[in-house]
């Protein structure tokens, strides 16, 4: 299991994964966030990096662990 609180997530990568795990396309969370879709995917890259992940199955935990974090603070 991932754990976020180990990971450092900045405020805009917080929201970046909000509407990925609300199941938005980078299109639509570049939409959303009024920035291109690039600058989403490299937030995504920079996550999974500070996290070490390199497959995409634990991009999914990662994704997961995000849900479970914000489901705990809701």
């Amino acid at each position: 299991m991932i754990e976020l609180n180990k990971i450092k997530v900045t405020p805009r990568d917080q929201q970046v994964l909000n509407l990925l795990i609300q199941g938005c396309s980078n299109k639509e969370i570049a939409g959303q966030l009024s920035i291109s879709p690039r600058t989403v995917k490299q937030h995504l890259r920079t996550l999974f990096l500070r996290a070490g992940i390199r497959e995409g199955r634990k991009r999914v935990r990662l994704a997961t662990a995000a849900f479970e974090k914000a489901e705990l603070h809701s």
